[in-house]
């Protein structure tokens, strides 16, 4: 009777205290409202979602848009280059016009639209598929740490530690200079930047998962009966996703500048694949003569990694908004702040 009874009143405490049942703790109606709107509340942030939103629209859209310029990436036009100076691009400006929007490759003549368009398929690509590996590691090996017994803490642990150690842009080299040519290089480079860059994500699983482990409605799952995993599927992920949301927005900016280090070092994407790193590598003598060949995957790296920087830093500030943002600038707190008053103005009316 007595175990009937605990078992009743651990549910009770599970529903009243779970992260489920409250709105304001997970990304249900009231909840996502709120983040929404701490969300619209920064200027920046809506600005960097609108960039973002527009670079996978372009990523995405890539053929339909080299079919409407009439080009592709891979085809050299060798009418277009003035081989009496050396490869450089005919006509004003590396040879813009009605057929070749922004130009051409100096020495190729490929369409410098459609290569950078199809590089930022590439690039977006690996790093959002290699963010994706990073997180399925580090959130199953972070929890399984927290909850396992002392010597699986130590052992699980001290692999983090390693890999946390391990010098990412030393050992992709190593790997990418050994593995056979006929292999995929963007999924190649996926993988190495996945397998190898998991460890921080891990350590702040682990620590996240240590703390909600001695809250009320945990403690009362476990003592009704609930095994160790279906206590980290319905009582711990739910907790977990917005620290994992905020690092995983954090980690695509990360993952993208290292494909493209990756690709300017030579190991990366290899040609006729177009990546915006590969595009560096090739244009680094030609600053002066073709400058906008530099220029233009130059910038198009530059803004998307500012866009998703700014974007996973207002993404952590409306998750947790005790938080205050690293890179909000003059009247973005109050704006907060009137922000988190009318909501709580809404939800106790």
């Amino acid at each position: 009777m007595s175990e009937a009874v605990t078992k009743a009143a651990a549910e009770a405490v599970i529903a009243a205290q779970a992260p489920g049942t409250d709105p304001a703790s997970v990304p249900g109606a009231s909840g996502a409202r709120q983040f929404w709107r701490r969300l619209r509340a920064q200027r920046a942030a809506l600005v960097a979602a609108v960039v973002v939103a527009l670079l996978v629209l372009v990523a995405l859209a890539a053929p339909l848009l080299t079919a409407i310029e009439g080009q592709d990436p891979t085809t050299y036009h060798p009418s277009l280059i003035d081989s009496a100076r050396g490869g450089v691009p005919v006509g004003p400006l590396g040879g813009i016009g009605g057929d070749h929007w922004l130009g051409v490759e100096p020495q190729t003549g490929r369409d410098l639209f459609a290569r950078l368009v199809h590089g930022a398929r590439v690039s977006l690509g690996v790093a959002l598929a290699a963010t994706i590996i990073q997180i399925a590691i580090g959130v199953t090996l972070g929890i399984a740490a927290a909850l396992g017994s002392r010597w699986v803490d130590q052992l699980l642990s001290r692999i983090t530690d390693i890999f946390v150690a391990l010098p990412l842009m030393i050992m992709s080299l190593a790997l990418l200079a050994i593995v056979p040519a006929g292999f995929p290089r963007p999924v190649l480079v996926t993988l190495v930047i996945g397998l190898l860059s998991w460890g921080n994500i891990a350590k702040v699983v682990r620590a996240q998962t240590l703390t909600l482990k001695g809250l009320d409605h945990v403690s009362a799952a476990r003592l009704s009966g609930w095994g160790t995993w279906r206590i980290a599927r319905r009582e711990l992920l739910p907790g977990l996703a917005a620290p994992v949301i905020t690092y995983a927005a954090l980690l695509v900016p990360q993952n993208i500048t290292v494909e493209a280090a990756l690709s300017f070092l030579g190991v990366g994407v290899k040609p006729p694949t177009p990546s915006w790193g590969q595009m560096l590598t090739a244009a680094d003598v030609w600053y002066q003569a073709a400058p906008q060949y530099l220029l233009l995957p130059a910038g198009a790296l530059f803004v998307t990694v500012l866009a998703l920087t700014v974007l996973g830093d207002g993404v952590r500030t409306a998750l947790d908004p005790r938080a205050a943002s690293r890179l909000r600038v003059g009247t973005g707190r109050r704006r907060e702040h009137r922000a988190d008053t009318a909501g709580e103005k809404e939800t106790s009316s």
